[in-house]
């Protein structure tokens, strides 16, 4: 594949990318909702091109539903490949879960029962995508709030299997790490020591919102400092992993966002040289 992803990079928010065309600040690599850019010859996905002229970009969806019981969209997946054979990411993402049924979207990222068949079901899907597109697929960890009676596993060890069963690439959020592992009373360390470091081709970074009885995953507010220490302690296992800042809801001003990269970027150097 055409681009190299390293170092720390930012979402690509619609708000900023007037400024970014302008400026052309100093950032490693965007990522873009893919979602966001699968009408061709669209105007968000005019300006998409014309910001990969200048930046790499990776592709991070939300669409796929890729746990579901419905058949895989394929106009969904036939709008993706097209656009990511024009731009050439190393991998296309999406996350680990279900997010629709008899063909309607749940706007919703809802965890799967973490079981055999589960994942026989997912990596057979995931192997067909892969297939499809191209190129990897790297699945993402969600947040999550309640637990399925029928889970037989925790969650590292689900989606350690996942992603070995589908010879895939993992993108580790280590804020829903966190947020999970508080929600349901488990070890973050637990789970960050048993995901096979091999697999890890990226991770995220976001802000979450304290509801008191459990934490949101809003991607709404800057890193908390338990997230960045967590992020140190994955460094310290993973090597210097390429690594993005999300911010999607109280969206800040561009150099605020590219603030949190910068520290990111500190703390990847402090970790990993």
């Amino acid at each position: 594949m055409g681009q190299k992803i390293m170092g720390c990079g930012a979402g690509l928010r619609h708000a900023h990318i007037e400024e970014i065309l302008k400026n052309k600040p100093n950032i490693s690599w965007l990522e873009a909702l893919s979602d966001n850019y699968l009408r061709e010859g669209s105007v968000h996905q005019e300006y998409l091109f014309e910001i990969a002229s200048y930046y790499p970009v990776l592709l991070h969806g939300v669409g796929l539903s890729i746990g579901a019981a419905d058949p895989l969209n394929q106009n969904y997946l036939s709008q993706l490949k097209a656009l990511a054979d024009r731009l050439d990411p190393p991998w296309v993402s999406d996350h680990l879960c279900w997010s629709s049924v008899h063909g309607l979207a749940t706007h919703d990222l809802i965890p799967l029962p973490y079981t055999q068949s589960t994942i026989h079901h997912v990596a057979s899907r995931i192997l067909d995508v892969q297939d499809y597109l191209g190129r990897e697929l790297v699945i993402e960890n969600v947040s999550s709030y309640l637990e399925y009676q029928d889970s037989m596993m925790p969650e590292w060890e689900f989606i350690s299997e996942v992603v070995e069963a589908a010879d895939c690439g993992m993108l580790l959020d280590v804020n829903n790490v966190y947020v999970s592992a508080s929600n349901h009373n488990f070890s973050a360390d637990t789970y960050l020591a048993a995901i096979p470091a091999g697999r890890v081709r990226q991770l995220h970074l976001g802000g979450y919102d304290d509801r008191g009885t459990h934490l949101l995953d809003t991607h709404g507010y800057p890193v908390s400092e338990p997230v960045w220490a967590l992020f140190e302690k994955a460094l310290k296992k993973l090597g210097p992993v390429p690594t993005l800042i999300e911010w999607d809801n109280n969206l800040p001003t561009l150099d605020v966002l590219l603030a949190e990269v910068e520290k990111a970027k500190t703390i990847m150097r402090k970790v990993t040289q």
